[in-house]
């Protein structure tokens, strides 16, 4: 037999997804980094990527 009209589907989460808790969320920086080993190309990245993370705070 077919369903009712008016029956609802089972997974009633499908339409709305659980929201990510705020001690979970990060953001977005997941490098681990050794100054002990780091080269002269790894110290201007880290400098390039610390002007970029300000301009972008500027913006917000």
């Amino acid at each position: 037999m077919g369903r009712a009209h008016k029956q609802k589907a089972r997974d009633k989460n499908k339409a709305k997804l659980p929201q990510v808790p705020k001690n979970l969320k990060t953001d977005g920086k997941s490098i681990e980094f050794s100054r002990e080993l780091a080269d002269k190309d790894d110290l201007q990245a880290l400098a390039r990527s610390a002007a970029a993370d300000k301009r972008q705070q500027k913006r917000t």
